[in-house]
């Protein structure tokens, strides 16, 4: 299996200190490859072998941390992110994608970034990593999932203001969320018939529309009409009762319809374990499911368990997504 690309993130957060914990944790049982500055994992109490090849990897792994080599030309260290470093930061999502879409790594998975940085620093112009990578991709359109073993959910909407969230909630948005998450669960997480859950927008679902008429205008259509077509998909569903140990098995994955309504039940449930994975890309894609942590970065506090899980998972859906490839 070729390795994955995992990128620096920012310098500045604990992405260092948690990558290094990573490869303590995997060495080889989950080879990847780290593109950054040297600089930045320097000094972490673990050997360093740069490599010229993602497929040095493997061998690597087992000893050393491999590292394909990118230069930053700023002084990033911890919670102290430098301007000039922000480029750099982009270039290495920019050179792990080329590697995914090349074949010459497995997956991709990303440390945190700023965007807040990035926009300072280099005019980033997308809402964060998601949406960025759906450009580099091409793709019309990419979906967040949060992914633990206790739960996947994915929000319908993500990264606006809850006030603009009914405006932004349509039909074709909502379908083709459901589209892809179905997609996903058959090809990445090997699910062959999956059982979708789908929030309703307002309290109660909207109780008949005494409480807003999204859920029955908007949603139940979309759900109505996808299931006439065969999906096993079901909804709208008052998101209070949705995530209790009962409801969640009957289910693969929940549809929610904004940002706080999916992350709070995922991360409640698995805080330090969650992965954020990006569906509807033509390459896998996972990630921690944590920012930069700019509070702690640098004092070996922070935990490395949502970036062994990101890894793990891109290995796993890789395995998942190759194997109908290498049957007979």
């Amino acid at each position: 299996m070729r390795p994955v690309a995992l990128t620096i993130g920012d310098p500045a957060g604990i992405g260092p200190e948690i990558i290094v914990k990573a490869w303590q944790a995997l060495k080889s049982a989950c080879p990847f490859v780290l593109i950054a500055d040297p600089r930045h994992v320097a000094g972490l109490g673990v050997p360093l072998v740069e490599v010229d090849d993602p497929a040095e990897a493997s061998d690597v792994s087992a000893r050393a941390l491999p590292v394909l080599a990118h230069d930053f030309p700023g002084d990033s260290g911890p919670a102290r992110p430098d301007p000039q470093d922000a480029a750099a930061v982009i270039a290495v999502i920019d050179r792990a994608v080329a590697l995914a879409r090349s074949g010459a790594v497995c997956a991709v998975t990303t440390a945190p970034i700023t965007k807040k940085a990035l926009i300072d620093g280099a005019g980033f112009g997308f809402p964060g990593h998601t949406e960025y990578l759906a450009h580099l991709a091409g793709a019309e359109r990419a979906v967040m999932m949060l992914a633990s073993d206790a739960l996947r959910v994915v929000p319908a909407t993500i990264h606006i203001p809850l006030a603009a969230v009914p405006g932004a909630l349509t039909p074709a948005l909502l379908e083709d969320t459901i589209r892809i998450t179905r997609a996903a669960l058959q090809r990445d997480f090997g699910i062959d018939r999956p059982r979708l859950a789908v929030t309703g927008l307002n309290p109660h679902a909207g109780e008949g529309g005494t409480m807003g008429r999204e859920d029955l205008e908007v949603i139940a259509p979309v759900v109505a009409r996808l299931a006439a077509e065969g999906l096993d998909v079901t909804g709208p569903t008052p998101a209070d009762t949705m995530f209790h140990a009962g409801a969640r098995a009957g289910y693969d994955a929940a549809i929610a319809m904004y940002h706080d309504q999916a992350l709070i039940p995922v991360k409640t449930l698995a805080f330090d374990a969650a992965v954020n994975v990006t569906l509807g890309l033509p390459f896998i894609r996972t990630s921690p499911d944590h920012g930069t942590a700019y509070d702690i970065a640098g004092r070996g506090v922070a935990r490395p368990d949502s970036l062994i899980a990101a890894l793990r998972l891109a290995h796993r859906m890789a395995i998942t997504r190759l194997a109908p490839l290498s049957a007979p």
